[in-house]
This record gives structure tokens, sequence and C-alpha cells, in this order.
């Protein structure tokens, strides 16, 4: 195994003797020199992984010989020791990028400890999340035994979700398989689960023993803080989202904002016409086509058309609550980056909006766009690669500075969710039906649909299912776990080239079980 190549450069190297012959012993290479001009030399002529940089030598001083060894190698960790505790010296030396910080005298443990922590983390980290994770998918393995309810369902994805993130900062342990495996054999059981489940959910909504779905999350999370609001309440629907996206932008937000964190389940489909409109209406969709048949029946089925009155659906939903705001509802729908910068440069004018709801819809363009696009597909060619997509995204995004510009705003408050999420789809299910039949991927309502019932739910009567009742004659399948629906024509065809993207509409965990999550500010 290669030795660690450690220098130290100290002017009273002699007085050190001790702790090198002890690094040796542990295993680690180490060269001394004396002064920064040698110090420098080396560096230009050998590899090293550590340095340890004395900061009071005659000649070059150790900052100096810091800038010198960073113009050669700025990635190279130096770790400065110094007899000196002056804060001002610790802001230059942490300014000029060093890696840790030590006080003399130095006891061998302390240095070994900095050894360890900058050239065996993560090998010693993955050790350890290796093993904490196989204790871990035991545990869920055996969970899944014991017929798991909804609160169960939503601690298993959670750990799931939080597993995978760890995995991708350790892809060295070689456990993502593992994990992908178990996520599947998961989506296989909750899968079997809803379908029992399902209709229990939506005849007892608001009951304590189901779970909190798509038209309660108004009344639950958003009305609470407008009737003691003091300041501006922004609803935020960001499309799409799944819970690691969110995990993912959370870490940036974190500074700005003291947050709580909830979960709710999606209806079903998990789609923007049936999901989004059931959060704005505060009602499942069948209810929505019987108590605003005006606005249901103008919708066409493509999703643009089908959420064209979400402000209609939330003003009806706040006369229904009797919920009276300050001033007038406010709504924008963020499609396009440039509708997004305008908002950003504007949120601030909103300071005295009693309540402003926010559709935000990249993160399903980037979904759908990735089908379309083989630079996306390259980009983000799996879920670890998604979320790193998302971040990115995220960074830069005017929705980050529209949140930078809201936690400036005294007593500000965020609810922020999604519709509903999507899932890598990797199975196709061959499916039949009439030539108007929906196109959806993981979703269809039409006439004499048939598929395999491993594949899919079959709802005969949408309205068991609270459902729009499209006809006599039409029916819905959703479709479970990870297939996607394929029709015989060009089947092999359409099965590539829908293969490895990313849909929504069907049963699973990342579909159905979103985080609703209120974000305050801390002014």
């Amino acid at each position: 195994m290669k030795k660690n190549k450690i220098l130290w450069v100290d002017d009273e190297i002699e007085l050190l003797r001790s702790h090198i012959i002890f690094l040796n012993e542990k295993g680690y290479e180490v060269s001394t020199v004396t002064n920064g001009e040698d110090a420098i030399s080396e560096v230009k002529n050998n590899q090293f992984d550590l340095i340890f940089l004395d900061e009071m030598m005659a000649g070059k001083g150790g900052l100096e010989t810091l800038a010198g060894i960073k113009e050669i190698n700025q990635n190279i960790p130096v770790v400065m020791v110094t007899k000196s505790e002056e804060e001002s010296l610790m802001h230059d030396a942490i300014g000029s990028k060093i890696t840790d910080y030590l006080i003399k005298p130095v006891l061998p443990s302390q240095i070994l400890l900095v050894c360890k922590k900058i050239l065996e983390q993560k090998k010693i980290s993955g050790e350890y999340v290796a093993k904490d994770y196989l204790q871990d998918f035991n545990a869920i393995s055996r969970q899944l035994l014991l017929d798991p309810d909804y609160g169960d369902w939503i601690e298993i994805y959670t750990k799931l979700t939080n597993w995978a993130m760890e995995l991708d900062e350790h892809p060295e342990i070689g456990l993502r398989q593992t994990l992908l495996e178990q996520i599947k054999e998961c989506n296989q059981e909750f899968s079997k689960y809803v379908e029992k489940n399902y209709k229990k959910w939506i005849d007892n909504a608001g009951s304590e023993d189901v779970p909190v779905l798509s038209n309660q999350i108004f009344e639950k999370y958003v009305a609470p803080n407008l009737s003691n609001a003091s300041g501006p309440v922004f609803f935020f629907v960001i499309d799409c989202l799944r819970l690691d996206q969110w995990l993912v932008m959370e870490k940036h937000l974190a500074e700005l904002f003291n947050i709580q964190k909830d979960y709710y389940y999606s209806i079903l489909p998990t789609a923007t016409p049936y999901s989004r409109n059931a959060l704005f209406a505060g009602l499942f969709p069948s209810e929505i086509e019987k108590n605003y048949p005006d606005l249901w029946t103008t919708m066409n089925d493509d999703e643009n058309s089908m959420n064209k009155y979400e402000k209609d659906l939330l003003q009806n939903l706040l006369l229904r609550k009797r919920i009276s705001l300050k001033n007038e509802l406010k709504y924008v729908k963020i499609i396009d980056p440039e509708v997004g910068r305008s908002f950003e440069q504007n949120v601030l004018s909103h300071k005295q909006t009693h309540l402003m709801a926010v559709v935000v819809n990249f993160l399903d363009m980037i979904a759908h766009g990735r089908s379309d696009s083989a630079i996306l597909k390259e980009i983000a060619p799996d879920e670890a690669a998604y979320r790193s997509l998302t971040n990115s995204w995220f960074q830069h995004s005017s929705l980050f500075g529209t949140f930078r510009a809201i936690a400036s705003i005294p007593r500000a408050k965020i609810i922020l969710t999604t519709d509903h999420g999507s899932i890598r789809t990797l199975r196709g299910a061959k499916v039949l039906g009439d030539r108007d039949a929906s196109t959806n991927l993981r979703f269809k309502f039409g006439r004499n649909l048939k598929v395999d019932d491993k594949h899919a739910i079959f709802v005969k009567n949408p309205l068991d299912y609270k459902l729009p009742k499209r006809g006599v004659t039409v029916s819905y399948i959703i479709s479970k776990e990870d297939f996607y629906f394929v029709y015989p024509t060009d089947y092999h065809k359409y099965l590539s080239y829908y293969k490895d993207s990313f849909q929504h509409g069907g049963i699973s965990m990342e579909e159905m079980i979103l985080p609703v999550v209120a974000l305050e500010s801390k002014i």
C-alpha cells in the first residue's frame, strides 16, 4: 500500500524529531526542511500529500512560503503550525486557504489526528458509512415484514433518501447498486400498500389514521399562517420536486431561514392536472369537476391548459373557508428564466402582500426535457447526477435569489411544497387502448384500456378514486413501481426511447411522499 508523503517545514525541526519518528511508525513517509526556500524547491520537485508549515521562520516566513506553495500546487493541504495565538494571524492564514491551524507546542496525538482527518477521512468515514448502511439495510428489510403504515413508509423513504445522498459522497464503497435494489423492493411493497389502502384514504380524508393528502395542504399548512401573519406569506409550489432534490436545496437555505419540515402524500395520478389542481382547490379532482364545471370542462388534456385556473381555484378555496386577506391575492407562475428574474427583482415590493402563491415549473421542465435531450441525459444519467444537476441549477437560479430576498423581509414566511415527484422509469409495460386514450406514460384514461395488473392499478369507475368521469366507458390505469406504458405499435422503438427517463403520474415513494416545508425569515 502506497504511503502518504508529508513535508514538515520548521526551522527548529530537530525539536520535533520524536513527532516525525511517531508519524513514520504510523505508516507515513515524512520529509523535513528548515526554511521556506527549500520547502518551495521540494514542492516543485516532489509530490506531497500534506505539508506542516511553521509560521515563524527566518528568511521566508510561513505565509510567504504558503503563497509560493499554492502557486505551484493550490490543491495540496497545508497545516499552519505556530506559537502565535493572535486572531489577526489566524485570519490571514485562513484567508490564504490553509487546511488547518495548530498552536505550538503540539502533541503527537494532535498531529496524528490532523493526518487522519485530512489524508484518511474519506476512507475511514466510508468504512463507517458502509457499516451503518448495512445495519439500516437490515432494519428496513425487517420493517417491510411488519406491515408498515403510512407513517412508517415516510420513515422508510426518508431513510433511503438520506442514504442515497450519503452514498453520493462515498462512491468508492460500492453500495449504490445495493441501495437501488432495496429501493426497488420497497417500491414494490409500497405499490401494494397504496393499492390496498388508497380508497380508504380518500374516503376518510382528514381522519387521524390516514395521511395528509394534496387537497388538505392549504388548510393544514398555509391557512394557519395567514391568520396570525405579521409579515407576508409566500406559498411556493415547485412542480415535480422530489424529496432528495429538496434536501439539496435545503442545505443552501438553512443559513437564511428557520426550517420546519413535514410530509404528505400526493393523490393519484401523481400528475399536475390532478395533484396540483387538488392542492390549489382544496378538493379532489371529481369535486372540482362537480363544483366548478365551467373551469374543468374548458380544460384540454395537456398539462399547461389543465392548470390555467390555479388562481381561480385558490380564490374559491379562500371564499369557501371564509379566509379574508388584508389585500388582494397575488399569484405568479414562473415558466421561464425571464419571468423568474423579473420576480426576483420585484419580490421586495410584496412586503405588504398578505398571500402570494408562486408556481415554479423549472424542475418539471428538466424532467421532461431529459427524455428528449441527449445532452441532459449525459449530464444526469442517474439519480445521483440528477441531484447534482438540481444543486447546480438552484445555486445559480433566480429562485435562490428570490429566497435570499424574502429572507431579508422581517417576519416573512414561506410555505414550500410540490404537487408530485418523479421516478426514473426502467421497465416498460405493454398497454392496449383506443386511439383516443391519453398519451401519458405513467397513467392513462380512455376506453378499452388493458394492461397487466402486476404493472398497474385498473380504475374502472373513476369516481371510486375521486377522478373526473370523462364518459360512461372511460377508465383509468395508473402504473406501479418504475413501469411506464408503451403501446404495441412501434413497441421496441418507444420502449427504448422512454427507458431511463424521469416520469410522474404513477405510484412510487418518489412520486407520492412529498415534503411540505415552513421557512421563516430569521430577521
